[in-house]
């Protein structure tokens, strides 16, 4: 492939834009819990924040279901929501890697799995949305990464070719899922480094 030839770059909302920190969100909410790391395995890698992230329940329901299965308080699962949405807070520079990507003339997308509550929180706190050309967002397609299905559902959604395509996201899985339809990818660590890895693919920004 000619690194010249990208002609658009994707990026990953959660540690690429925003901050997502499991871990944090539940010591947060469990101050007294003395196996964070472990509860949040439990908390996000359940059915429910499965089924929330496809778009199949709403947050109302899905703190019924944690109330419900992990005998969790009312209280508990409202403040569980608060901090995940609170606590997304912005990468440092990649609003401005997003801009610079824009401005060389690229296409800019968005390929998040996220919640719609979540999601319209982030709108209204944030403007970076309004530099994507076009997002795909989990919720809306009831499938995660890295099922094949949602990356050629950003390239179909928007008339993209995957060769001409490059993905940023954090987890080296999502990756694979972007390289195994064809696009490029990077694993992102920081703007600094995402924006090295972008100039070394032959972009010019």
């Amino acid at each position: 492939m000619a690194h010249s030839q990208i002609k658009n770059v994707v990026f990953d909302i959660g540690n690429v834009v925003v901050r997502w920190s499991p871990q944090e969100i539940i010591k947060l909410t469990f101050p007294e819990s003395d196996s964070c790391e472990q509860l949040a395995q439990s908390v996000f890698g359940s059915e429910i924040w499965l089924d929330i992230n496809k778009g199949i329940t709403t947050e109302h329901e899905t703190q019924c279901r944690y109330q419900r299965e992990f005998n969790f308080s009312a209280q508990d699962t409202k403040r569980l929501f608060y901090y995940i949405k609170h606590t997304q807070i912005l990468i440092y520079k990649s609003t401005e890697l997003i801009q610079r990507v824009k401005q060389a003339g690229y296409g800019v997308y968005a390929l998040t799995d996220n919640v719609h509550e979540t999601v319209e929180f982030l709108k209204a706190s944030y403007d970076f949305w309004d530099l994507f050309d076009g997002t795909i967002i989990s919720a809306d397609l009831g499938m995660l990464k890295p099922q094949p299905e949602i990356y050629h559902a950003l390239l179909v959604q928007y008339g993209l070719i995957a060769n001409e395509t490059v993905f940023l996201d954090d987890m080296p899985h999502n990756i694979a899922g972007a390289k195994a339809v064809g696009m490029e990818a990077i694993q992102f660590q920081s703007a600094q480094q995402g924006e090295s890895a972008l100039k070394s693919l032959g972009l010019e920004l």
